[in-house]
């Protein structure tokens, strides 16, 4: 961008900013996508000050068409904190856009006093500022959508956390109910949840089971065999319940080799064994006050 081209540019920010400032907020304020219910006038006010005052910074040092350039550093450092905060209030794309694409308006006005006398140079003075301002809300609009993805991501983790419960059944007895389908990631928090449970309870015994779980197949079959085996890493032993019929058939076809490990049709079967493990036996109480008598 030429050093003429620069100076004007600075130049009318330097001597309209309040002017171009009250236009921007006044154009976002009456834009159909302006929220009310998320931020009031001076939130706005002073969010759209404080870029005002970073892009007419850039535009003294040397404005250019590379928005990556160190000049830039500032002005994308806030536009990526205003689109994440904006993300994660729950603006759209096209709302968190508008913030920037609305100033466009105020400044092309700015320009059109400024310039009265030479219709090209006001032409291009446009035209160089709307190439500027379209990469900006381009890369509005991509860190919005990093930072979408940022907490899908997020939440997903928290979901899979939350679908993969250890509970202590017993002294010494977890239960790892899985419900829905085994995949790495899950696999890798199932793994994580039940030895960081083991190390914490002290248990030696672990149930997986596996009644929720409406397919199994080789990858699955791994992933169990892996849990068992990280669990008897840590010196706890594991048995997998709720082998219904249907799934023993599809371990048996896949050919998947359970012979080192325990396994029961239902919980209930696994929680006595585990409970016969620690010598322990489930009688009923009328059994026992007739020994009593």
């Amino acid at each position: 961008m030429a050093k003429e081209q620069v100076q004007i540019i600075s130049d009318i920010l330097n001597k309209k900013e309040n002017e171009i400032l009250n236009s921007w907020v006044k154009e976002q304020l009456q834009s159909i996508t302006f929220r009310s219910d998320l931020m009031n006038e001076n939130e706005l006010r002073q969010q759209s000050g404080e870029f005002l005052n970073l892009f007419r910074e850039a535009a003294a040092q040397g404005m250019n068409y590379d928005i990556y350039s160190p000049i830039w550093s500032r002005v994308l450092e806030m536009l990526g904190s205003v689109s994440r905060s904006r993300a994660i209030q729950g603006y759209s794309p096209s709302e968190t856009a508008t913030f920037i694409f609305s100033l466009k308006q105020p400044l092309f006005n700015s320009l059109t006093d400024a310039v009265t006398d030479d219709p090209k140079v006001l032409s291009r003075e446009i035209w160089n500022i709307t190439v500027i301002f379209d990469k900006l809300g381009l890369y509005t609009v991509e860190m919005y959508i990093k930072s979408r993805e940022e907490i899908i991501l997020r939440q997903q983790r928290e979901m899979i956390e939350l679908s993969t419960p250890v509970v202590q059944l017993w002294n010494g007895i977890l239960a790892l109910p899985l419900i829905g389908t085994l995949d790495s990631e899950r696999t890798q928090v199932v793994m994580e949840s039940l030895l960081t449970k083991i190390v914490e309870s002290g248990s030696y015994v672990a149930i997986i089971d596996i009644t929720g779980v409406p397919t199994v197949d080789t990858l699955v079959a791994q992933h169990l065999l892996k849990t068992v085996a990280a669990a008897k890493l840590m010196g706890a032993e594991c048995i997998i319940s709720g082998i219904r019929p249907q799934i023993a058939q599809t371990i048996v076809h896949l050919g998947v080799n359970l012979e080192d490990v325990t396994t029961k049709a239902t919980m209930a079967e696994a929680l006595r064994s585990a409970l016969v493990k620690n010598g322990l036996h489930i009688v009923k109480a009328q059994a026992n006050q007739k020994k009593e008598q």
